[in-house]
């Protein structure tokens, strides 16, 4: 039987992974809120940009509202939006998930479990990404990832899942590289440390993720990691490899945190453009760092860990949501003061 594929929440990555999978040939379709882009796909499909060349698929696309009249019941459903948009989208397909067939959560953060607890442990996976991209005008994705550097971690949450992965790893062979991992909230975690570093700290001064960034930002970001890891520690996120570095590439460096970063510049390369979050703030939207580093505040303060600099990053974005403040390199200033960070004189 063919398998039924579904993408909900087809911002950038989720329009990425969708055409991939069209191209492939398989049985997808999109389900996205934004009328604007459901309507561009329908009339001229699906059109990616990257420095390797460009690609264009076709596919039904769905309003969120279509799903009311559906009858079509999903094998696979990849949601692929914001964390905060996590538990009202998993409810919402629930009825349309075959009776074994998995939701995973395609996205940043801890959401597995959020899932699971919705649709049940055995119609759950757990699955960290490494893609990045961007979309401004409906229809029209710029991949700053190229496919053969894309890469989805994805595992078991419960003992029901063992074994049944693979048929969502061949799903997703068709939109990167695949590693079955056996901690997937570790690795999930590991990729929120590496957020917790850069996506709030670009964002906020408007800038990209460069292998030299402007004096305090390396100190800043180092300490966000390693705030973020030792809340990890406590809450039993083991340090396990991501993004296909192997344990002995992760062990036999000198500092973990700018191992993460060097891979992450490496995979992106140049050029890339705003990233998530500075994407939100561009387009007047809550951005997820509420959920990535006020998580590790929040469950700093449950285990009694300090996190100066996670708390400063919140403030910073928070204040830039409500229009108190803009993306400016000047925001490191303020975040630094925030998180008593003191820089060594020259």
């Amino acid at each position: 039987m063919t398998t039924k594929i579904a993408v909900l929440g087809s911002g950038a990555n989720g329009s990425c992974l969708a055409a991939d999978l069209a191209n492939a040939g398989l049985d997808v379709v999109l389900i996205d809120q934004w009328p604007a882009h459901v309507e561009a796909i329908r009339a001229n499909g699906l059109h990616i940009r990257m420095r390797q060349g460009e690609l264009r698929a076709r596919l039904p696309a769905h309003h969120l509202c279509d799903l009311a009249s559906m009858r079509t019941r999903f094998d696979v459903v990849f949601l692929v939006t914001k964390i905060y948009d996590t538990r009202w989208h998993a409810e919402l397909i629930k009825p349309y998930l075959s009776d074994d067939g998995f939701l995973i959560g395609a996205q940043n953060g801890m959401t597995a479990q959020m899932i699971a607890d919705i649709v049940g442990p055995s119609r759950t996976l757990g699955c960290a990404v490494e893609l990045s991209s961007a979309c401004f005008v409906p229809g029209e994705i710029k991949r700053n990832t190229a496919p053969d550097r894309t890469w989805f971690g994805l595992g078991s949450l419960h003992p029901t899942t063992i074994g049944r992965e693979q048929v969502v790893a061949e799903v997703l062979r068709h939109a990167g590289k695949v590693e079955m991992v056996e901690d997937i909230l570790s690795a999930k975690y590991m990729k929120l440390v590496l957020n917790s570093m850069t996506l709030g700290t670009m964002a906020m001064t408007g800038g990209e993720l460069n292998d030299v960034q402007p004096a305090g930002m390396n100190e800043l970001m180092m300490k966000l990691g390693s705030e973020a890891l030792a809340v990890g520690s406590e809450l039993g996120h083991a340090v396990v490899p991501i993004f296909g570095l192997t344990r002995q590439e992760m062990e036999g460096s000198n500092n973990l945190l700018t191992k993460l970063i060097d891979k992450i510049n490496h995979d992106i390369g140049p050029g890339r453009g705003p990233n998530t979050t500075l994407q939100d703030h561009m387009k007047g939207r809550l951005s997820e760092v509420d959920m990535i580093n006020g998580l590790v505040v929040e469950q700093g303060e449950r285990f009694g860990i300090a996190t100066p600099a996670n708390r400063a990053m919140v403030e910073v974005t928070r204040r830039i949501h409500a229009g108190l403040l803009k993306p400016d390199p000047s925001n490191l200033a303020l975040a630094l003061e925030l998180a008593g960070v003191e820089l060594a004189s020259a």
